[in-house]
């Protein structure tokens, strides 16, 4: 499990899709974005990316009012959690 530290309201933790989602399809580069133990949303390496940007976010559709964007491609991991967490504060 990784984190991104405490933010205004949110405490942001990545978790292995694996070990939330045990059915469905998945590989080891798929985890689920959780924020009070709620799946608030994904970052993954998809099939298709933009060169040099492999890592993509996106936020669960419940979530999507008032933040902008939802969505968004990385060059890292790392990147893809801190681009997820400035538009989940709505930065």
């Amino acid at each position: 499990m990784v984190s991104v530290g405490p933010m205004e309201k949110d405490y942001l933790i990545l978790r292995r899709a694996w070990a939330s989602r045990p059915s469905g399809e998945w590989n080891n580069d798929d985890y689920d974005v959780l924020a009070d133990g709620e799946a608030v949303g994904r970052i993954f390496s998809p099939n298709a990316a933009p060169v040099g940007s492999p890592w993509m976010w996106t936020l669960i559709f419940l979530h999507h009012e008032g933040r902008t964007p939802t969505h968004g491609y990385a060059a890292t991991r790392d990147a893809a959690m801190a681009a997820f967490a400035k538009s989940w504060r709505r930065d």
